[in-house]
C-alpha cells in the first residue's frame, strides 16, 4: 500500500517506531495517571467466526503484542493497558451485539475493525459512549462518509484502493475491464468508484451472493462481455473460487482482487495454479515491510507463527491509542480525540501519520502484490 522504502532508512524508522510506542512518553504525567485505578482497556472488533475467521488473530495478535511492549515499559499514564476483543464475524448484526459488549465492559478506545460493512453500525454504538475509533483495516468511503468526529481510519480507503486499481490496470494496457463484487458495503464502494475512474473500459459490473460455492452463472455473464481484465472486490472465500472458476472457464486475461482478499487462504481455496498471478490492491503486509525483521522476529518468538494481512495495522492501531491516551493525559474521551486530531509526524509502519480533516491517511499508499508460489509478494509500490 505504501511506496518500499530504502532497507537502511526504514530500519531506522522502524527502531523510532518501536521506542516511540513502548518509550517514556507513555508513562509521562497527567491528572489521571495520579487519580486513575485500574488497567485502560482498548476494545476489537474482529471477525472470530464465519468466513473471515482467519484475519481475526493476525489482528489481535499484533494487537496483544503491542499491549505487552508498552505494558513492559511501565504501561500509559502509569497504568496497564488491556485488550478486549469480541467477535464480529463480519456480519452487521453480531457486529453490533458485540460493540454493545465493549461498551458495557467499559473499553476506552476501540482499535478493531476489520470488515466495513460489520464497522459501520457500531460506529453510532461507540459514538453515543463518546468511546475513540482507531480502525485499522475496515475502509469503505461510507465509513468516511459519516463524518463522525470520534471515527479515525489507518488504512487507505475505498477511493484510494480504486485510484490504486486504475493506475494498475493502465499500467497493464487493459482495454475491457469486468468489476465483480459483492454488495457488501466494502466491495460494492470500491467497485463503483473504480467504474467512475475507468469509465468505458468497464464492459460489465457483476453483483455475486456472498457464502456461494458455485459462482459459474456469474462467470458465464463475465465471459461473455470478453474482457481482458477481472477485479474482483469482495473477501477471500469468494475470491478464490471466482478465480478457480474463472480459470476453469477458460479465462486467460489478468485477475486481480481488493485488500479484502488478500489472504493465504484465498491460494488455497483457487488452487496453486489458479491463483498464480492474481494480482491484488493492498497496503503493506508484513511480507512487503523493509526493515521490520526484529518486529517480525517478535511477533514469531510470542506466537510461533508469522503475522499476517492488517498485523501491522493492528499493532499500530495500539500504539497510536496509546500515545493518545498518553497526550490527553487520560481516558477522557473528548481530550484522546483531540489528542488524535494533533497527531503530527507519529512513526508508523506506514510512515510517517498526519490525519487529514477527514480523519483519513493522506496518502493510502496502496500498491500491488501477486501470488507467488501460493503467496501475495510485492509486485509494485505504485510510486
Amino acid at each position: 500500500m505504501r511506496a518500499t522504502p530504502l532497507k537502511s532508512l526504514a530500519s531506522l524508522t522502524l527502531a523510532v517506531l518501536l521506542l516511540a510506542g513502548c518509550g517514556q512518553g507513555l508513562l509521562g504525567g497527567g491528572d489521571e495517571a495520579a487519580t486513575g485505578e485500574g488497567p485502560i482497556v482498548l476494545g476489537m472488533l474482529i471477525p472470530q467466526s464465519g468466513s473471515e475467521a482467519a484475519i481475526g488473530p493476525y489482528m489481535s495478535n499484533a494487537a496483544q503484542l503491542a499491549v505487552d511492549e508498552i505494558n513492559a515499559k511501565g504501561g500509559v499514564l502509569g497504568r496497564t493497558l488491556q485488550l478486549k476483543t469480541a467477535d464480529d464475524a463480519c456480519d452487521p448484526q453480531s457486529a453490533s451485539a458485540a460493540a454493545n459488549k465493549l461498551v458495557t465492559e467499559g473499553v476506552h478506545v476501540s482499535v478493531g475493525g476489520y470488515c466495513s460493512g460489520a464497522t459501520l453500525p457500531t460506529l453510532p454504538i461507540f459514538g453515543r459512549a463518546n468511546i475513540p475509533m482507531i480502525i485499522p483495516a475496515a475502509n469503505s468511503q461510507e465509513l468516511v462518509d459519516q463524518k463522525l468526529k470520534h471515527v479515525f481510519l489507518i488504512n487507505g480507503t475505498g477511493s484510494q484502493q480504486a485510484e490504486a486499481a486504475q493506475k494498475w490496470i493502465a499500467k497493464q494496457g487493459a482495454k475491457s475491464v469486468a468489476l465483480m463484487h459483492d454488495n457488501t458495503s466494502y466491495s460494492k464502494d470500491i467497485a463503483v468508484r473504480a467504474q467512475g475512474l475507468l469509465g468505458d473500459q468497464v464492459v460489465i459490473t457483476e453483483a455475486v451472493t456472498p457464502k456461494e460455492s458455485d459462482y459459474s452463472a456469474n462467470i458465464t455473464n463475465v465471459l461473455a462481455k470478453k474482457p481482458d481484465f477481472v477485479y474482483w472486490t469482495g473477501y477471500f472465500q469468494e475470491g478464490g473460487l471466482i478465480a478457480r472458476q474463472l480459470r476453469q472457464a477458460g479465462y486467460e486475461g489478468a485477475i486481480m482482487v481488493a485488500d479484502g482478499a488478500v489472504s493465504p487462504k484465498l491460494a488455497e481455496i483457487a488452487g496453486d495454479e489458479a491463483a498464480e498471478g492474481v494480482y491484488a490492491t493492498m497496503t503493506q503486509t508484513p511480507e512487503t515491510l523493509r526493515g521490520a525483521e526484529n518486529w517480525i522476529a517478535a511477533y514469531k518468538k510470542k506466537y510461533n507463527a508469522d503475522p499476517g494481512p492488517y498485523s501491522n495495522q493492528s499493532y499500530d492501531a495500539v500504539r497510536l491509542a496509546a500515545e493518545a491516551i498518553a497526550k490527553a493525559g487520560g481516558t477522557d474521551g473528548t481530550k484522546i480525540i483531540a489528542a488524535l486530531e494533533a497527531v503530527d509526524g507519529f512513526p508508523m509502519f506506514s510512515g510517517p501519520l498526519r490525519f487529514t480533516p477527514e480523519h483519513t491517511l493522506a496518502n493510502g499508499g496502496f500498491q500491488i502484490l501477486v501470488v507467488k508460489d501460493g503467496a501475495f509478494t510485492l509486485q509494485d509500490p505504485l510510486q
